[in-house]
């Protein structure tokens, strides 16, 4: 039950942050945002 509710607390900051990847329009804030959803989205999988 933590698990699920872990991913989805995890997955929910992955949308945040993707939506924000999108949006910006300098570049060194995307490949900052990118840099961050690396390691949430090994998180998500469970890959440590």
């Amino acid at each position: 039950m933590i698990t699920i509710i872990y991913r989805l607390i995890v997955v929910f900051v992955i949308g945040l942050v993707g939506w924000n990847l999108f949006t910006e329009k300098k570049l060194t804030m995307q490949l900052n945002c990118a840099m961050v959803l690396i390691p949430l989205v090994l998180r998500a999988l469970m890959i440590k």
